[in-house]
């Protein structure tokens, strides 16, 4: 246990600088946001523009060091930076106004201190500096024209000054990577919460997008995201593919649609904090119901997203005209020519944009899994393609948005020959991480895991034993029992060492103990992950499971009326004996009930009693 806990220590510390620092920079600008009267949704694209701006000079600093590096001189001089210089570096060149340092460092009395633009308009304010900042970038980079926020006037300058110095944190620096590009993530899941609705979602939780990228393994090629929102699928396939070793932007090509102009801008923000290059197309003309904008038919190597579900009224002539349907169209109301329920429209895009090897994973409506009449026609020529690969069942809570549960929908046109008819359905309803009443997610190593279900699927061992060497790697002979062990030690010790803290050291005292107890929480659950792996397949050996998975052939998917529903499958898990007898705990609860009784009629008599006292 101490052996790997040493080998550790320090990613760990990183990880919990990085989570405490997320935590701090989101604390502080939303005080300021709340002293400011403004809503989360007119201060969500300044404050993200401003962490793209503090991304952006981060990447221009490091670049430049590069640059001057193996610079010539001339006359003793050192040749100055040119933006092609950075172009080559796929880094974006900033003037010298748009710097971060330079707007930090700006005059309180901004009035006076003479500023003006190139084209000699006078800089009253910062308001009006960090607008000229965010022309000056766009001016760089023709992806982002248009893109960035210019409204930065409605914000008082001591407002402005306080957020600029917030992301100007030197931590940041110090931790090192592409520490603002999670950064970035943090801020655009938690306005996601505070702004989304039912009509405009523009974040799909990380764990989701994570799990489909899992899925999919992009290498190189032509990706496609219809409903691309926030652009969370580009810059996780970013992060896959780079993470393998390759170049994203020069493997892949990115092409979005949105309808909601306001999530493009999220997007293409999204994408250039990470470095990311992409073609998006928002507005009328990027409603995916009626145009193939990029006109992708039959050419995409890739196609993820999550689509808004349940959509009605989509005209129907419309859609059939705009093509991509080789199912057919959806139930049409015989009076009003509409489409009652638009998901197997995204079902059939999705299919047709791919080419003869290409992939597909999307988030869908649970409902679409098992619905009836024309939907059950489409879905029985969709089985019987042989191309839908897997089907995974995911449980309630993990959007910010929706309680209600959903599926992950895979497709693979090049499927190994032994899995032409087979469909592997994963029921995962009941495994996730709670994050808080409201919200679940999958962590790293859950997500790892059910992508090893998916390796043992196709034949892919070594990709198996693979994450069976990063397991035991980070905990080397630790179990679950030692790393419990350790974890209630410390917390004994965290007790003892906050009492006996003064008074002057005990909120240090504290901070230092929940850092190390964080650390232990995390072994223990890494451990827990480990057993639950390879209690169900050992060294890398495809099983069923019991309530988890199956694979399934075309013939079995016919005899359940081609119904995708993992659950009608995987079957349920007998329920673990837990030990507790339920007449004896049925038993204490009604006694801890009427004793709870008793305790609130006392304590209405003493309120009444005070009441009448007060009369």
């Amino acid at each position: 246990m101490l052996s790997s806990y040493k080998q550790n220590k320090s990613f760990e510390k990183i990880m919990t600088n990085i989570k405490k620092l997320e935590a701090e920079l989101w604390e502080s600008a939303d005080l300021l946001r709340q002293g400011s009267k403004l809503t989360s949704s007119q201060y969500c694209m300044p404050v993200l523009a401003l962490l793209f701006l503090r991304y952006a000079y981060s990447r221009f600093k490091m670049v430049e060091a590069e640059i001057l590096q193996n610079r010539p001189s001339r006359g003793g001089r050192v040749m100055p930076v040119e933006p092609s210089d950075f172009a080559a570096k796929s880094a974006l060149y900033l003037p010298r106004e748009a710097q971060y340092d330079y707007l930090v460092n700006l005059p309180a009395n901004i009035a006076d201190a003479g500023l003006k633009t190139k084209d000699g308009q006078d800089i009253n304010s910062l308001g009006e500096a960090v607008n000229y900042a965010m022309q000056l970038v766009e001016s760089q980079s023709e992806q982002l024209t248009g893109v960035l926020p210019k409204s930065y006037t409605m914000f008082a300058d001591d407002l402005l000054s306080d957020l600029l110095r917030i992301f100007n944190n030197k931590t940041i620096d110090e931790v090192g990577g592409d520490v603002i590009g999670r950064i970035y993530e943090y801020f655009l899941s938690k306005f996601a919460k505070a702004v989304a609705s039912d009509d405009g979602v523009f974040f799909t939780p990380k764990s989701l997008v994570k799990m489909l990228v899992n899925v999919l393994e992009p290498t190189s090629g032509i990706m496609l995201d219809p409903a691309c929102g926030s652009g969370g699928m580009f810059v996780q396939t970013g992060d896959f593919v780079n993470h393998a070793g390759l170049n994203a932007n020069t493997q892949m090509t990115f092409y979005g649609q949105e309808k909601v102009e306001y999530n493009a801008q999220l997007c293409l923000m999204n994408m250039a904090v990470h470095g990311l290059n992409g073609k998006i197309v928002s507005g009328d003309e990027a409603n995916s119901f009626y145009h193939d904008t990029h006109n992708l038919e039959g050419k995409c190597d890739y196609v993820m997203a999550n689509p808004p579900f349940n959509v009605d009224k989509v005209k129907s002539e419309s859609a059939w005209a705009a093509g991509r349907l080789p199912f057919g169209l959806p139930g049409v109301n015989a009076k009003s020519k509409e489409i009652g329920n638009a998901n197997y429209l995204w079902i059939s895009y999705f299919y047709a944009y791919l080419n003869d090897h290409g992939r597909a994973g999307f988030v869908m409506a649970s409902s679409a899994t098992d619905s009836a009449n024309k939907d059950r026609d489409i879905r029985e020529k969709l089985v019987r393609t042989g191309d839908v690969d897997v089907m995974i069942s995911v449980g309630n809570n993990f959007f910010y948005t929706l309680s209600l549960p959903c599926s992950l929908w895979f497709f693979d046109k090049a499927k190994r020959a032994e899995n032409r008819d087979k469909v592997l359905f994963i029921d995962v309803r009941n495994y996730y991480t709670v994050v808080d009443r409201t919200l679940n997610e999958w962590t790293e190593w859950q997500l790892r895991n059910l992508q090893a279900i998916v390796h043992l699927y196709r034949g892919e061992t070594e990709k198996y034993q693979a994450l069976l060497n990063d397991y035991r790697q980070v905990l080397g002979d630790t179990t679950v029992a030692s790393a419990q062990a350790a974890l209630d030690k410390q917390k004994a010790e965290s007790k003892e060492a906050i009492a006996n803290a003064s008074r002057k050291d005990k909120k240090r005292i504290e901070a230092e103990m929940k850092a190390i107890e964080d650390v232990l929480e995390d072994t223990l659950e890494t451990a827990r992950q480990y057993e639950w792996l390879t209690e169900k397949f050992g060294e890398g050996e495809y099983k069923d499971v019991l309530g988890l998975c199956k694979i399934a052939t075309i013939e079995d998917i016919d005899g359940k009326n081609y119904s995708l529903t993992p659950g009608a499958y995987v079957g349920v898990a007998e329920a673990e004996d837990d030990g507790v007898d339920f007449y004896e705990r049925m038993n204490e609860i009604h006694a801890e009930l009427k004793r709870l009784n008793s305790e609130a009629n006392v304590l209405i008599d003493e309120i009444l009693k005070g009441w009448e006292e007060l009369k």
